[in-house]
């Protein structure tokens, strides 16, 4: 079997046809791209489709979104920057994360993986690949990076970490120690190591960055404890939510956090669209409200409902996949 086409052969024809960035020539940026040389799949899998981005839990064949011109702009001026000084760890980053933004997950976990064997030391380039294992499910493999990022930042100063699509305000909301934890934490779910899970979301939610970083750990921590059998210790986990906080993105965590605790009816979630990440997050919480009290039908029929969505690297998807896949 061939080799799988990364989703740079899409990005190659739309930029022949009509892509341009200032002062880059998009064209031979783009044609310069070096994929993987193997996508893991074509190792694991002899007759996967063409143009696997991953295999669900499910054992289903999972594929990129088509990116659009924005993500492809982006990622030109990135590739630029990457070319201009290969070896700048800043670089090789936004290269990683324009490349998965694209929805070709494989390239960015190469381009990581580079950058690992440049700056070994570095717990970023451990941070961003971890991501990457997780968006295909390849959840071990997070673990171990999420876990060697855990010791290389051990005595380090935290700095705040710029997002790739900025909210309205332009105000940066997590650092890189919050999402190492975030992503260990979501790592650790997975593979239903609730304990783990739970101290390495409280680990995050103890930097006490901002109110979006409690609500969003909360959510997380009231579930792992749930899934633990601790109802009293879950409600107690969620003293330090209130219903007027200074949420700026994590409207969805806020909303299942007031829901856990009685001020928002679960019907009133049960609406949201989950083709988005935050829809996602939304459907997850309130399945699993379903299933931690006794409504399991309910829970996984929910579940099943937005299996059928586009948004297969949301977190929340992926968290009903692996629920679904061993029921």
């Amino acid at each position: 079997m061939k080799l799988l086409q990364p989703i740079f052969l899409f990005i190659i024809t739309l930029l022949l046809i009509s892509c341009s960035a200032e002062n880059v020539d998009t064209t031979e940026v783009i044609l310069e791209t070096k994929p993987p040389s193997e996508n893991p799949l074509t190792v694991l899998f002899s007759d996967v489709p063409e143009g696997t981005q991953a295999i669900s839990f499910m054992g289903e064949p999972l594929f990129a979104n088509v990116p659009n011109q924005k993500l492809i702009n982006n990622l030109v001026l990135a590739k630029a920057n990457y070319d201009a000084d290969p070896m700048n760890a800043i670089n090789i980053i936004w290269y990683g994360r324009r490349i998965a933004y694209t929805g070709d997950y494989q390239a960015a976990i190469t381009v990581f993986s580079e950058g690992i064997k440049k700056h070994p030391n570095d717990a970023r380039m451990y941070r961003h690949r971890g991501h990457r294992y997780i968006s295909i499910r390849e959840i071990d493999r997070a673990v171990d990076d999420y876990e060697m990022a855990e010791k290389l930042i051990k005595g380090t100063k935290d700095k705040i970490e710029p997002d790739g699509a900025p909210n309205p305000q332009g105000i940066y909301l997590t650092s890189t120690h919050s999402n190492i934890y975030y992503h260990l934490g979501l790592s650790y779910y997975l593979r239903q190591e609730w304990q783990k899970s739970h101290d390495a979301f409280k680990m995050g939610q103890e930097i006490g960055l901002n109110d979006d970083n409690i609500v969003s750990t909360g959510h997380w921590i009231y579930m792992n404890l749930r899934r633990l059998g601790k109802d009293e210790e879950a409600q107690d986990s969620l003293n330090n939510i209130e219903q007027k906080m200074n949420i700026i993105e994590n409207m969805s965590y806020h909303n299942l956090t007031l829901m856990y605790k009685g001020i928002i009816p679960s019907e009133l979630l049960t609406s949201v669209d989950p083709n988005d990440p935050s829809g996602a997050a939304i459907a997850y919480g309130v399945a699993n409200w379903f299933f931690y009290n006794g409504e399991t039908k309910k829970a996984y029929d929910l579940m099943e409902k937005f299996m059928k969505t586009r948004s297969w690297s949301a977190f929340g998807f992926i968290a009903a996949e692996m629920d679904l896949s061993i029921k």
